[in-house]
């Protein structure tokens, strides 16, 4: 029996204290077919390059700082296997990864398999909520045929990722681009099959500032997908009415500010829904309570990077659209 040719495109930034666990987990797959392992260092400045090298099986390329969207393409375009795999320079793919997730293309309509998470970092308190919070998720809420996929487990038949274009360079940051790229392969009649049990641990984020300024830069890119994709506003598979009513009662701050009991009484109120909604997210008391005030604080980060983001891109497309005129 012949078992396909698969490429695996890592995107590394900065990346020595993760990079070599990843290698070494997919150094050490169960699939019985060829994987070649890529990595793409995206301008690092330590010592991602010497990790990387230090694999005698793993092909390296370096170009200049131009974000992880630009960096999986041009693995993309160095690798040789029929599918196309991406993870990330934080995640270890389980033994089992590759194995399952080539069996997941079932189907010729198929055109992507995309993963869960597992956790790397458990002893983190901030880990467990956001990995708590995910997998809650990813068990309630994701069919096994969703509209969006992560691009740190997902894998391409290799014409369905050239026909889609490829990741949109665009997204100069780690957001959005997976999403941007998943509408873009439905269009093509391809479906995008989920699979709960192909698995990739990974460290979550462990410090609460950078958390909340990783969750303000989800905002400000999903803005611009939202304008590229406006059919897409109501929400993915992965997002439920919970986040989208987050956005106008985080508004409404902003319209109480002069009245301050009156904006106390509402933030309380705001943090008491997050906080029941932790009961039912997390379970037990510390962390539903903990899950309940991450929610609460995190939901402001997204908004206001959001909120920016639309004026941003909304001044952008309205002069590029002015220039297009002009030059005509």
């Amino acid at each position: 029996m012949a078992f396909p040719s698969v490429s695996v495109v890592i995107p590394a930034y900065n990346a020595q204290n993760t990079l070599g666990g990843a290698l070494q987990a997919l150094c050490h797959q169960s699939y019985p077919g060829h994987i070649e392992i890529i990595v793409v260092d995206d301008g690092s400045v330590d010592g991602t390059a010497g990790e990387a090298r230090s694999f005698p099986n793993v092909r390296y390329f370096r170009q200049e700082n131009a974000g992880p969207a630009s960096a999986r393409n041009r693995g993309a375009r160095e690798a040789s296997g029929e599918f196309l795999f991406f993870t990330d320079s934080d995640c270890r793919p389980q033994q089992v990864w590759v194995e399952k997730m080539v069996a997941g293309f079932s189907a010729d309509d198929i055109g992507v398999v995309a993963g869960s998470y597992g956790i790397a970092n458990p002893t983190s308190p901030l880990a467990r909520v956001i990995h708590h919070e995910i997998i809650f998720r990813h068990n309630q809420r994701m069919p096994e045929f969703p509209r969006a996929f992560g691009s740190y487990n997902v894998a391409f038949r290799r014409r369905v990722f050239e026909n889609a274009g490829g990741f949109n360079a665009a997204y100069r940051r780690a957001s959005g681009e997976d999403n941007d790229l998943s509408y873009k392969v439905l269009r093509q009649g391809q479906r995008i099959r989920f699979l709960k049990d192909a698995v990739v641990d990974h460290f979550h984020q462990e410090s609460f500032g950078r958390y909340l300024k990783e969750q303000y830069r989800h905002g400000y890119w999903r803005a611009k997908m939202y304008l590229d994709h406006p059919g897409m506003a109501r929400g993915d598979d992965y997002t439920f009415w919970k986040d989208i009513i987050e956005v106008p009662l985080v508004i409404l701050h902003a319209v109480f500010v002069c009245w301050p009991l009156l904006w106390l009484v509402f933030a309380t109120c705001f943090l008491l829904f997050e906080l029941i909604s932790g009961y039912f997210i997390f379970g037990a008391f510390p962390d539903a309570v903990f899950g309940g005030l991450v929610m609460w604080l995190r939901a402001f980060a997204r908004v206001a990077g959001l909120s920016v983001g639309i004026v941003y891109f909304l001044i952008y497309y309205i002069v590029k659209k002015i220039c297009q005129k002009i030059q005509k």
